[in-house]
């Protein structure tokens, strides 16, 4: 009679009762990720989408841009011709104006003596190459970064170790160029540099490196390199090329007396 009584006052079974409840919980957690997934499904429609119109708007500002930089470069181009040109010119005219008597054949060398110190020529000539560029932890600390102080530096201890024409990335430096920085990018006469940063120097490769690493300028560079990881790499270069400063200008001129 018990049992019976047990029957019919629980008709259904306990565990029964236990695995149909925990079999809600599943149901709606699927329903859930359902959801969720048809949410993210849609967003990423619309961004395709977007992305799809948006291409050839994208695709034109890029043809823009690379058209006007190689219009840039060839107007560049032309310029430099130009500025070859006219200097054949005026050295033309400067030995017509100079004469030809002794006075002017001394004045002429002084001329030439002094155009590959001030940047006018091109030069070449054995010398040192220096390699410079940030630590490879600047990405974290901007102090791991080559500064423009640094490289003002490094010219100024090459000057100071007897060098007779140095360029940075292939900018010829002279007593008027400024070192500085843009942002985050240090310029040459306001042209940006890009990293790593090539340093050429003329000079006597018997002397110029030791006196470049003696200098307080080698003690700075190799604190840097020490302490802060930086790349600094010298070499002496059996022969090196420098173009001129584009940037020389006439600032003076007078007329001579008789």
């Amino acid at each position: 009679m018990d049992l019976l009584n047990q029957i019919i006052r629980h008709p259904v079974d306990p565990d029964y009762v236990l695995a149909t409840a925990r079999g809600d919980e599943p149901a709606k957690r699927r329903w859930t990720l359902g959801v969720l997934a048809m949410i993210i499904g849609a967003l990423f429609a619309v961004a395709a989408l977007q992305t799809t119109r948006s291409a050839p708007v994208l695709q034109s500002e890029r043809t823009e841009l690379i058209n006007r930089v190689q219009t840039a470069e060839r107007e560049q181009d032309q310029l430099q011709g130009r500025v070859t040109s006219l200097s054949g010119e005026i050295a033309t005219l400067r030995a017509a104006a100079l004469g030809d008597d002794d006075a002017a054949h001394v004045l002429e060398m002084r001329i030439d003596a002094l155009d590959p110190v001030v940047g006018n020529v091109a030069v070449s000539g054995p010398g040192v190459l220096i390699v410079v560029d940030d630590s490879p932890s600047a990405a974290a600390d901007a102090r791991d970064r080559v500064l423009d102080i640094d490289l003002q530096v490094l010219a100024n201890g090459l000057w100071q170790g007897g060098a007779e024409a140095i360029s940075i990335n292939g900018h010829r430096l002279s007593n008027l160029t400024a070192i500085r920085s843009a942002g985050d990018a240090i310029t040459v006469d306001y042209r940006s540099l890009t990293r790593p940063y090539r340093v050429e120097a003329i000079g006597d490769p018997r002397t110029l490196q030791a006196r470049f690493v003696e200098s307080s300028a080698g003690a700075w560079w190799n604190d840097l390199a020490q302490n802060r990881r930086m790349r600094y790499e010298i070499s002496d270069v059996k022969q090196l090329d420098l173009a001129a400063d584009p940037g020389m200008v006439l600032r003076h001129a007078g007329r001579a007396t008789s």
